[in-house]
C-alpha cells in the first residue's frame, strides 16, 4: 500500500465516524491521464455521468463519495470506465470483468483495476466477425462496371437465427485490410470487442472504391470537382446492392435498422445518399466528409410529407484542414434548420482538435459511432 493511499484510507475512517457516506478507493496499476467513472445499476449504465465522475488524489489514486441523499440499491453493481465502453476496465490478461458488487452504504470499500481498454482493443479473435467476399465482380448496372463486394457477418452467423442491423461502408480497401497503403480502420477487431460486450452484433457490407476514378464516383452532381457521377452510385447501392443483401443474408431490412456510411468523399456521398434516400437509411455514420466540395449542400431532397426519424453520427478533427469543424457544425445547423426536423433528426457531433485526417482516427471514432448509431438511446 502507498503511503498516499494509506493517508486517505485514514482520513475517510476518520471522517466516516461524521459522514457515514459510502467512499470507494480504487487503485490502478496503468494510470494516464483520463478521468475515471463509475456506471452502474444506479445511473442506468451511464458512461461519462459527471455525477460519478472520481477524484485523482494521486498518481494511479482515486476516490469517489456518494451523495448523502443516494438512493442504495440492495445491491450495487458497477464497473470503472475512462469514459465510455471503448475505454472500460479490464484484467491483467486483457479480459472483460465482470461487474463488481458492493451491499455496504457507508465506510470505505477498496477496488484495483489491472489495465484498462484504449479504444476497444485489445480483442478476442473468436469474436472477429467472418469476412464473406460477397463477390469480386459485383454489377454495376448504373455504372456499367463492376467492383468487389464485402460482408463481415457477426461471429455467431451461422449458427445463429438472427437478423441484424446493416451498414453499408464506402472505400472497403482501408475498412479491415491489414495491408491498406495508408492503414484502416481495423473494423473487424472494433467489432470483436464490441460482440464480447453483446453490442455490435451488425452485418457491414463494405464496397471497395473505383480507385483512379473514386473521387468522380463519389461526387454527386456538378461540383467543384466537376460532373460528378455519385447519383447513379447512389442508386447502384439502394436499387441493386440493398434488395441483393436483403434476399441473401438474415437483415433486418427496415430503415430504423439500416444505415450507411464513409469518411472524406466517402462520407460526402453518403451524406447525399441519406438525403435523397431517407425512406431507406435511418443511420448516417460521416466522418471528416469532403464538404468543401459542396459548402451550400442542397437539403431540398427532404422535404418529404411526413419526416422521419433518423440518427447521424458526424466526426470532424481539427488538425484536417481550415474549415472542416466549420463545415461540419453549419450542416449540422443547416439541417436542423428545416421544419419539422429539429425533434426527427438526431445529430451528434463529435469533434477531435487533435484529429487528422486518415484512418487511424476514423478507426477510433468507428465504435463510438456505431453504438450511438444502433445501440444507444443518447440524443447528444
Amino acid at each position: 500500500m502507498s503511503k498516499e493511499q494509506s493517508n486517505l484510507e485514514e482520513d475517510l475512517e476518520i471522517k466516516n465516524i461524521i459522514e457515514p457516506q459510502l467512499n470507494i478507493i480504487l487503485t490502478t496499476d496503468e494510470d494516464d491521464e483520463r478521468p475515471v467513472y463509475i456506471s452502474g445499476n444506479f445511473n442506468n449504465w451511464v458512461t461519462q455521468d459527471k455525477k460519478f465522475e472520481m477524484e485523482k488524489v494521486g498518481q494511479g489514486l482515486y476516490h469517489f463519495k456518494f451523495e448523502n441523499d443516494f438512493v442504495y440499491p440492495e445491491e450495487l453493481l458497477y464497473k470503472f470506465t475512462r469514459g465510455d465502453w471503448s475505454e472500460v476496465e479490464i484484467d491483467k490478461y486483457g479480459n472483460r470483468t465482470e461487474n463488481r458488487s458492493c451491499k455496504k452504504h457507508n465506510g470505505v470499500h477498496k477496488e484495483h483495476v489491472a489495465k484498462w481498454r484504449h479504444n476497444w482493443l485489445p480483442f478476442k479473435s473468436k469474436f472477429l466477425p467472418k469476412v464473406h467476399l460477397i463477390s469480386e465482380e459485383f454489377e454495376i448496372p448504373q455504372l456499367n462496371k463492376t467492383r468487389r463486394v464485402w460482408a463481415l457477418l457477426p461471429h455467431d452467423y451461422e449458427t445463429s437465427a438472427e437478423r441484424y442491423p446493416v451498414l453499408y461502408l464506402q472505400d472497403a480497401q482501408n475498412l479491415f485490410n491489414e495491408k491498406a497503403k495508408y492503414g484502416n480502420w481495423e473494423i473487424d477487431k472494433k467489432l470483436a470487442v464490441m460482440a464480447e460486450y453483446n453490442i455490435g452484433k451488425i452485418i457491414v457490407v463494405a464496397v471497395e472504391h473505383a480507385e483512379k476514378e473514386r473521387i468522380k464516383e463519389y461526387n454527386v452532381g456538378n461540383t467543384v470537382l466537376g460532373n460528378g457521377q455519385g447519383k447513379k452510385y447512389i442508386r447502384f447501392l439502394t436499387e441493386t446492392l440493398k434488395p441483393f443483401v436483403d434476399s441473401n443474408f438474415r437483415t433486418k431490412t427496415d430503415r430504423e435498422s439500416t444505415g450507411i456510411g464513409g469518411s472524406s468523399m466517402g462520407g460526402l456521398v453518403s451524406i447525399f445518399s441519406g438525403i435523397m434516400y431517407p425512406e431507406m437509411f435511418g443511420k448516417l455514420m460521416i466522418f471528416s466528409p469532403s464538404l468543401w466540395v459542396v459548402p451550400k449542400i442542397n437539403l431540398s431532397f427532404l422535404d418529404m410529407d411526413e419526416p422521419q426519424n433518423t440518427r447521424i453520427y458526424l466526426y470532424a478533427g481539427g488538425d484536417e484542414s481550415a474549415t472542416m469543424i466549420d463545415h461540419v457544425k453549419n450542416f449540422k445547423k443547416r439541417l436542423l434548420k428545416k421544419e419539422g426536423y429539429t425533434d426527427l433528426m438526431k445529430v451528434h457531433v463529435s469533434i477531435n482538435m487533435q484529429g487528422k485526417h486518415n484512418e487511424v482516427y476514423w478507426s477510433d471514432e468507428f465504435p463510438k459511432a456505431i453504438e450511438w448509431l444502433y445501440f444507444s438511446n443518447k440524443e447528444e
